[in-house]
């Protein structure tokens, strides 16, 4: 029987949408008023889900705390009040969007949790606009 845990967090961040090999105004035309030079930002929610068997010891898929630790330490003490292009590496040559940055944060994570156990993250850029990425 397997069985999801989910945990929700949050951190802030500044970035700019934008290609280094694009002029200004084709960056302008494609990503708007994302494309601004002096950033902007955004407060991110996240939701990690794990889904796995139920330890028969536990009773947990997942302790909680661990999830919460994880998280904590890959995501929100790197990523909280940061400029995404400037201040991770992750992004030094990938432009920061929603859906790069999901990507980062599930094998951030992933590589964290033991190989038997599925993640799937939910990331909203804002309350309307988010993304979901499962490793697939």
């Amino acid at each position: 029987m397997k069985v999801t845990v989910s945990r929700r967090a949050h951190f802030n961040a500044a970035h700019r949408l934008y290609r280094k090999d694009w002029s200004f105004e084709k960056n302008n035309e494609v990503f708007g008023l994302c494309n601004n030079p002096n950033y902007h930002g955004h407060n991110y929610e996240l939701i990690a889900s794990v889904t796995g068997e139920i330890d028969q010891e536990t009773g947990y898929v997942i302790d909680i705390k661990i999830l919460k630790d994880i998280i904590k330490t890959e995501i929100e003490d790197a990523f909280d009040h940061k400029n995404l292009n400037l201040d991770l590496p992750d992004f030094k040559e990938l432009n920061p969007t929603a859906e790069n940055i999901v990507v980062i944060i599930y094998n951030k994570i992933k590589a964290k949790l033991n190989g038997n156990l599925d993640l799937e993250i939910v990331l909203y850029e804002t309350p309307r606009n988010f993304v979901t990425y499962s490793g697939k």
